[in-house]
């Protein structure tokens, strides 16, 4: 029979109470939780010296070897001490310390005071001693935290395609030296129903490298504005050179509203541009508007100076905007300019004021040559309201290779009146974010410097500002992975990338659905076994490989079921790669526009 267990006299048990009760009013080794350390602004925390000046530095020295970012440089870029730049949608106030004096923080668990509300959180980075990357939490004004994890190349030898600049010459200890030196800008996702109150740095790694902070913020929402029309910038081309010159763009909206703002990009840029005067107009026919157009200001102000890699958007404007109606937007470029971030491949007419002097409040087309075959530093329109926008990541096919000028012929275009004409899913914006022999697994473009080849970076490298800064973009279509497989990747190859898209889109909320991959058969570098592994990747995919939300069939609706490694003769634009403008139609008609509905 069991003994019942002996009760603990009353005195013990009282003592015992008033031990524990001193343990953790003196706190032990094993029971004591250290407090947390205060939040700080980020100029408070600075710890080391990482931009120099003059013929020896200022004593600067970022790297551990008497190394610096050249203020010179970054003056020249428009980077000046306690500037503030625009860069993947977020505004950053660059460190306002004299050269040679602390500027950046070593991050090491540092709490840093931030506030604000928006989608994501910004940092100003690069990194020494290799590439860099570390964990940090996420404090919200409610009390909770969130997790975070941030990565940066080395400032010297990292990858220039996802640089926000770069910088062309250092400060040593010596004097300055010619040399590439880049700087980023890393966003991670946040909460969107409360304001950030901190952000713990992550802890420094063992090991060389060093994660280097400049600046962090946060990017505000962009609900309350629907994109309507973008363009990704593909590279820096020689332009003109023009001296004191108007352009004039068009551009084609997807969806309509009351306000409007356009927005502006120095994307690869390593100077600074000004932008005199901008306007906005419906337009009538050529470069002629149908009323005198309607000034932008920039904070108030009738021009602004674009920063190298920098952008600007315009103040909101009241300027009604009609769904499939283009607009003309003139932009005067007072100074001389000889290079600018561009998009190839506009199909659409641009044109340039044959004579100088601001013509942007001109009504008449006349004095406009239709020169440009490209769309220079504009990048978005915004219409305010709406539901938000769909985002299509791809490659020539996407562009409108083998349309007509000016048609507006591309697939996105036909999605984009499906959408208009039906009520069962709100008219979503639809945004053409897609390069000319865009790739998943190559930089075709180096990610610096003038450049002919406009085919950019490769998607992973563009996906946050090309999707993830986008104007309340809230679900993707990736169509890209043809051109890889032409060039020798391996299906496997091409899986991994489209997984890896997918992966980071969920992890921001947005939605992801990815598209087959078309025939090719006939074609320049499509012989059988590029259309084996096309097939593999199709196959992968229609399967529910990759983890996208919904698959898109384009090859289903093109290819001739007879051949089926060829595109249906009447779909073929001659080159056998190419859809035609019939086959786009019947690709828009594939989608299912109820899978474009937001989480």
């Amino acid at each position: 029979m069991k003994q019942p267990r002996p009760r603990r006299p009353l005195h013990t048990a009282v003592s015992l109470l008033v031990i524990l009760c001193s343990a953790a009013l003196l706190g032990t080794a094993s029971t004591a939780i250290p407090p947390e350390s205060p939040a700080r602004p980020l100029a408070r925390l600075f710890d080391n010296r990482g931009i120099g000046a003059g013929a020896h530095g200022g004593g600067a020295d970022l790297d551990g070897h008497g190394r610096a970012l050249s203020a010179e440089a970054l003056r020249d870029a428009g980077w000046s001490p306690g500037a503030r730049v625009t860069v993947a949608g977020t505004p950053l106030r660059l460190p306002a310390p004299a050269p040679g004096a602390p500027d950046n923080v070593r991050a090491d668990g540092q709490r840093v005071r931030v506030t604000g509300r928006g989608d994501a959180l910004a940092f100003l980075v690069t990194a020494t001693g290799g590439r860099a990357h570390g964990r940090g939490t996420v404090t919200y004004a409610d009390g909770r935290r969130s997790s975070y994890r941030v990565e940066a190349p080395d400032w010297r030898t990292g990858t220039l395609a996802t640089s926000a600049l770069a910088l062309p010459r250092l400060s040593t200890t010596e004097g300055p030296r010619k040399a590439r030196a880049a700087l980023y800008v890393v966003t991670v996702p946040l909460r969107h129903d409360v304001a950030v109150r901190a952000v713990t740095l992550p802890r420094a790694p063992l090991g060389p490298a060093r994660l280097h902070v400049f600046a962090l913020g946060v990017r505000p929402s962009t609900n309350g504005w629907t994109g309507s029309w973008s363009a990704a910038t593909a590279a820096r081309m020689r332009v003109g050179p023009w001296q004191d010159r108007t352009l004039r763009l068009v551009v084609h909206p997807s969806v309509g509203g009351e306000r409007v703002r356009l927005r502006f990009d120095n994307t690869f840029a390593a100077s600074p541009v000004r932008i005199g005067r901008a306007s906005v107009a419906v337009r009538e026919k050529g470069a002629s508007a149908r009323a005198k157009p309607v000034p932008l200001r920039f904070g108030g102000r009738a021009g602004v100076t674009l920063a190298a890699g920098a952008q600007v958007r315009s103040d909101p404007l009241p300027f009604r905007v009609t769904a499939g109606k283009d607009l003309l937007v003139s932009v005067s470029l007072p100074g001389r300019v000889t290079s600018l971030p561009v998009r190839t491949a506009a199909k659409q007419p641009g044109y340039v004021a044959e004579a100088a002097g601001d013509l942007t409040g001109r009504r008449e087309g006349s004095g406009f040559a239709d020169d440009l075959d490209y769309w220079p530093l504009l990048t978005g329109l915004d219409v305010a309201g709406g539901p938000g926008s769909v985002v299509a990541l791809g490659d020539s096919t996407t562009t409108g290779a083998k349309t007509r000028t000016g048609a507006d012929e591309r697939w996105t275009d036909a999605l984009a009146a499906r959408l208009r004409a039906q009520d069962t899913v709100p008219h979503y914006g639809v945004l053409n974010q897609a390069l000319t022999a865009n790739r998943l697994l190559k930089d075709r473009y180096p990610g610096a410097g003038e450049n002919e080849d406009t085919s950019g970076v490769r998607l992973a490298h563009r996906l946050d500002r090309d999707l993830f800064a986008q104007s309340s973009a809230h679900t993707a279509l990736v169509f890209l992975g043809l051109n890889d497989l032409r060039w020798g990747s391996s299906a496997a190859e091409v899986r991994d990338a489209l997984g890896e898209v997918a992966r980071r889109a969920r992890a921001r909320g947005v939605r992801v659905l990815a598209a087959t991959l078309t025939p090719c058969g006939g074609s320049d570098r499509c012989a059988p076994a590029v259309d084996a592994r096309r097939r593999a990747v199709n196959a992968w995919l229609r399967g529910g490989g990759g983890g996208f939300d919904a698959v898109v069939d384009f090859d289903r609706a093109v290819r001739d079921p007879e051949r089926p490694g060829r595109l249906l003769s009447a779909y073929d634009s001659g080159d056998h790669l190419h859809p035609n403008a019939e086959a786009l139609a019947r690709m828009a008609d594939a989608v299912d526009l109820d899978a474009l509905r937001p989480r």
